[in-house]
């Protein structure tokens, strides 16, 4: 572990964090670990470069740092992440939300959904989607699900925080602890990525959980087991929306057409990869 040099100013300590931390985004890493153990803003941070951080906010701010500097994410070093605007808790138990999965929130918002229509977010993790949902459209019955009880307290938790308690969690490994009742939309973003995938071993998907991550036959089994089981569970017209890897929207277009789905079309993420697809379900 390198000290941080003394004297230590905010615009030293920045200096020494941003050199400690290899990551693209090495200096906003440092600004937010340091605005955390001071208290401040980024704007405070930049209007004052010259203030000075106390020997405890010091000793805080390296210990995080050398946190980040072996890959630690900085969503479980803050316990916290932005998702569509919302604050979400965070911890090792659930995926971190990424920004590209707010386009299926975007996606779901423009289809002709009832006034208050029924969804389920299947695999809910932090809550980031259900939540996102109900505080767009209060008047929605919004259900979220997964199977970790850690994940489940999490966006419970989450729930209360965003003043967003009408949305219900459950413990529930896809739809299997669900009673009886359909939907007009089910969303999901499942395990997709194959275990022999390098990216495994690279960024902050090094710390988050593998069972959240990596699913059988190349990716496509929790998918596969969704799309089949969803039409039990949908209205006559309802949707499905499914997040899943930039190279599997061929996969989990022949997946839903399979299954007798119609309306099948991929978007892409904020990046231009074909990263969701969605479709409607028509009674046979």
């Amino acid at each position: 572990m390198t000290d941080i040099p003394t004297p230590q100013t905010v615009a030293e300590a920045l200096a020494w964090a941003s050199d400690r931390i290899d990551s693209e985004s090495a200096r906003l890493d440092a600004v937010l670990l340091l605005g955390r153990v001071m208290g401040q803003s980024r704007t405070w941070l930049y209007t004052w470069p010259d203030a000075a951080l106390s020997e405890t906010q010091q000793a805080a701010f390296q210990t995080l740092v050398e946190r980040r500097a072996v890959g630690e994410p900085v969503a479980y070093l803050l316990g916290e992440r932005e998702f569509w605007s919302l604050p979400l808790s965070v911890n090792a138990s659930t995926l971190i939300p990424r920004p590209d999965t707010e386009c299926l929130v975007e996606t779901i918002l423009v289809l002709a959904l009832p006034e208050q229509a029924r969804v389920l977010d299947l695999g809910t993790g932090t809550g980031a989607i259900a939540l996102a949902l109900a505080f767009e459209r209060p008047e929605w019955q919004v259900w979220g699900v997964d199977r970790s009880p850690e994940a489940v307290a999490l966006a419970k938790a989450n729930s209360v925080k965003l003043a967003l308690e009408h949305v219900h969690f459950a413990e529930s490994d896809w739809f299997s602890a669900l009673e009886p009742q359909h939907f007009h939309m089910i969303v999901a973003n499942p395990p997709y990525i194959d275990a022999q995938d390098p990216h495994l071993e690279q960024g902050d998907v090094r710390f988050e959980p593998r069972s959240a991550l990596v699913a059988g036959d190349a990716g496509l089994a929790d998918l596969r087991d969704i799309v089949h089981a969803a039409p039990d569970w949908l209205m006559p017209g309802g949707w499905i929306v499914l997040e899943h890897g930039w190279q599997q929207a061929e996969a989990v277009q022949a997946l839903l057409e399979a299954r007798g789905f119609r309306r099948v079309a991929s978007q892409r993420d904020y990046g231009g990869n074909l990263r969701l697809t969605l479709a409607q379900w028509e009674s046979p």
